[in-house]
């Protein structure tokens, strides 16, 4: 029942285990999609080149840029390197699923031990194991759904790239400046992929590890009692994650649902050692107060998580630390809390 040093201790190795994992593959998704481009670079400058060659100031119709033929090729170039990188992506997101199921489950046997009285576990206390079959389903199940999540990618990067490119060209700042513009509005529209990707490759990750945890307190029910939010306290943290900090949950409620690539954690609480059958005075839990942890930050530093006109309006008492958090619906997504917006705060 009582978090401990310890279990805040192991929750930091577990956040840090998984955050080494995704940061991994970060490095990995930014180089393939920067050496693409690289390659795609030469091919949409030429293609621009030839298509204002001729160009004097006024626009060139939309239907002119989309006959282009060096842009049409550039634009297959681009798809055939977007459906390389999709598939190199998912390949590099789903190698470390097994990893994060495992570690979560892992991991949830270390947390679950750091609330049992001293040399308890093994002795008085046995922690139950996922079965095997049951994992492998888990790890299929996310794999499926990394799949899924990247299968429209190229399409979608493609159509806008197509669209930055052919909505016709005004090129009354010259020639030069133009093809400029355009590259520069190209290449967002196919980094934007990239953005999608980690998001995905992190939000799924996470997700993995969490079932994995989740799946390893269903074994163990009967020490069990529910679990805790817990939201990483430094200045990145934003006021939703802060707001659900130390909250208790349900066992078979599905969390924490923070928002996309969030970095809080889902501490299983077991039961009280009295409710165990130990008949030894419990220590009190040590969660952080994430309120009394933010007022003790500087005036900057609080105006940098919460924005001037929101850190007024909790000072002033207008608005609850609960009013900082609002679940959200994505398409595409899972439900999540994120940061309520300043225009619902003042209404």
């Amino acid at each position: 029942m009582a978090v401990t040093q310890e279990t805040l201790r192991e929750v930091a190795r577990l956040r840090q285990q998984l955050l080494t994992m995704t940061d991994a593959q970060t490095v990995a998704l930014t180089t393939a999609w920067a050496e693409a481009w690289d390659v795609l670079l030469p091919e949409f400058e030429l293609a621009l080149a030839d298509l204002l060659a001729g160009a004097k100031a006024g626009n060139i119709p939309r239907a002119v840029v989309a006959r282009n033929i060096r842009l049409q090729a550039a634009l297959r170039s681009a798809r055939e390197h977007l459906d390389v990188l999709s598939s190199h992506s998912v390949g590099i997101v789903t190698q470390d699923v097994s990893w994060a199921v495992l570690d979560a489950a892992e991991g949830h046997h270390a947390l679950m031990g750091t609330q049992m009285p001293p040399n308890s576990v093994g002795v008085s206390i046995n922690f139950n194991r996922v079965p095997a079959d049951a994992m492998v389903a888990m790890v299929e199940r996310t794999t499926e759904k990394i799949h899924s999540d990247f299968k429209p990618l190229s399409a979608d990067v493609e159509k806008k790239m197509k669209r930055a490119l052919v909505r016709g060209i005004a090129v009354g700042e010259g020639p030069a400046k133009t093809a400029s513009r355009l590259m520069r509005d190209t290449e967002g529209a196919f980094n934007g992929g990239l953005t999608r990707a980690l998001n995905i490759s992190r939000t799924e990750m996470l997700d993995a590890h969490r079932a994995g945890g989740k799946a390893t307190e269903k074994a163990n029910l009967d020490v069990l009692a529910e679990w805790e939010w817990h939201a990483k306290l430094d200045r990145r943290t934003c006021p939703s994650c802060l707001s659900k900090h130390g909250q208790r949950f349900p066992l078979e409620q599905f969390g924490p649902e923070d928002h996309q690539q969030g970095r809080c954690a889902r501490v299983p609480i077991t039961k009280t050692w009295e409710e165990l059958g130990f008949n030894i005075k419990e220590p009190a839990s040590v969660t952080p107060d994430s309120r009394q942890w933010f007022d003790t930050l500087t005036p900057e530093t609080q105006r940098e998580i919460m924005g001037p006109a929101r850190l007024k309006l909790l000072q002033d008492g207008d608005i609850s630390w609960a009013d900082l958090s609002s679940k959200h619906s994505t398409a595409g997504w899972r439900d999540s809390y994120v940061v309520t917006p300043l225009k619902d705060l003042v209404q």
